[in-house]
């Protein structure tokens, strides 16, 4: 039975019990501690006692109409706002707002099981001497319902066993690479942070993976926020570049929205119309060169599984219609031309789907970029290294923190790295938009200047460009 199965079980089990005295439980649950809104969010355990029902309660903040929507302003500022864009707040919207760790299929069974409440004080109700009074009073409550000014929710008390963010413990390292990790930072605001992704740190932990940039930066790159921050978009492992994540849960939210809807606008038909908020230029070299210097490519793509279902790869999708496919578009443009059979592209993803640029690198243009593997195992087999240019011995890398290898994989190599980096960003500036929005919610976003980050080229790829150059 997984974590948030046992923890419904046992607030179902104990929702209608009695429990006597005051609670001596930490808050479990991590702030939402934001300078842009108003609406604290702060969860505590309280002992409440109605007619119906007696206990202890994980008791959320009053609802507070001002609390910025994170998603609704996202969609703002990439230009595509629609009616539906500032929508009420419900009950389901609120608790996941307020206690982010919890999944969303938990909660969702806890409204099902009728196990929330609401306190509301819009209930007149007349005392003994005919003063027309509010009752307070817990009530079910619906996902899908309101939220009113003031209202309270409450959660049975065994949520607050689930682990929080903030009580997650702390790696600790050397002097070394606490510096490395902050010399990674390109720029850092109240609302973002932004680091240059060295090639071979994995963004994302998981099974088998240590020292991924989520949980070095929950712990160094927070500095005096109570929140870790918070991955809005991804890099693959052996790729390099831009990174931004988001400092605040509603950042992170903004964040999230622009985007998806980078994504979701770019696959309409009328692409010249597209406010292109946010723009990303990443560079590749590739082995070979397009027929043309430049263009637009419109190619779905589809997951297949592969090795008897040990790993899965990405590839053009045949039928555009087909349900597994997803709409994939990229930019594309020569930067320079070699004739050792090299070409430094400029690539700019309209979309963001997995492996986006190195399946159309290869499989559409026919020149996959240099140490790619994956996708260019037969034009790397097929590749001649350049005369000469290989000595008997390279020279030993010089190792720096978490086991990477900075100074090696350029083409002198046998083996080189992946040659594709995320160079160049344009997007909102979030921290601005927040603040003026919170000032004003009639504030005009529409002239909103945008923040336009470059980070410098790995020294792998450096090393390649010097050595084509020369």
């Amino acid at each position: 039975m997984n974590l948030s199965s046992a923890i419904l079980r046992r607030a179902v089990q104990s929702f209608a019990a009695a429990s006597r005295g005051p609670t001596t439980l930490p808050l479990a649950f991590q702030e939402f501690q934001s300078q842009y809104s108003t609406a604290t969010t702060d969860a505590v355990v309280t002992e409440r006692k109605d007619e119906k029902s007696k206990g202890k309660w994980f008791t959320l903040p009053p609802f507070n109409s001002s609390a910025v929507d994170g998603a609704a302003l996202g969609k703002e500022l990439s230009g595509r706002r629609s009616d539906d864009a500032v929508t009420a707040t419900t009950a389901l919207k609120w608790v996941l707002r307020c206690c982010p760790q919890l999944p969303r299929s938990l909660v969702q069974k806890l409204f099902r099981l009728r196990q929330v409440r609401r306190e509301s004080s819009d209930l007149p109700t007349s005392s003994d001497l005919g003063v027309l009074t509010h009752e307070h009073k817990l009530t079910r409550v619906a996902a899908k319902d309101p939220m009113n000014v003031g209202d309270q929710i409450f959660l049975p008390i065994t949520v607050q066993e689930f682990p929080s963010e903030t009580e997650k413990p702390e790696c600790f390292y050397n002097e070394e690479e606490m510096e490395f990790l902050h010399s990674l930072e390109l720029y850092k605001d109240s609302a973002i942070i932004v680091v240059n992704k060295p090639p071979g740190m994995p963004v994302q932990g998981g099974a088998g993976i240590r020292n991924s940039l989520d949980e070095l930066a929950a712990s160094y790159l927070r500095y005096d926020y109570t929140e870790p921050p918070r991955l809005v978009h991804r890099l693959d492992r052996d790729s390099s570049g831009i990174l931004v994540m988001g400092r605040t849960q509603t950042s992170a939210r903004v964040l999230h929205s622009i985007f998806r809807e980078k994504t979701s606008g770019a696959s309409s038909d009328d692409l010249q119309n597209i406010k292109r908020t946010l723009q990303r230029r990443y560079w590749a070299l590739v082995i070979g060169s397009p027929r043309r210097s430049k263009g637009l490519i419109s190619v779905p793509l589809k997951k297949v599984i592969v090795d008897d279902g040990k790993s899965e790869r990405i590839t053009v999708a045949d039928d555009a219609q087909a349900m597994s496919s997803q709409h994939a578009i990229t930019e594309y443009r020569v930067i320079k031309s070699s004739c050792n059979g090299y070409t430094w592209l400029e690539l700019s993803p309209l979309t963001g789907r997995k492996h986006q640029l190195r399946v159309h690198c290869a499989e559409v243009l026919g020149t996959p970029i240099v140490g790619d593997y994956k996708y260019g195992w037969q034009a790397h087999r097929k590749m001649k290294h350049l005369p000469g240019s290989i000595p008997e011995k390279l020279p030993k890398g010089k190792r720096l923190p978490f086991g990477l290898e900075l100074e090696k994989g350029s083409i002198l190599e046998k083996q080189p790295l992946l040659h594709l980096h995320c160079k160049d960003m344009v997007l909102p500036n979030v921290s601005s938009a927040l603040h003026h929005v919170q000032l004003s919610s009639g504030f005009d976003l529409s002239g909103l200047e945008s923040l336009k980050l470059t980070a410098p080229l790995p020294s792998h790829m450096e090393k390649s460009w010097n050595i084509l150059n020369s």
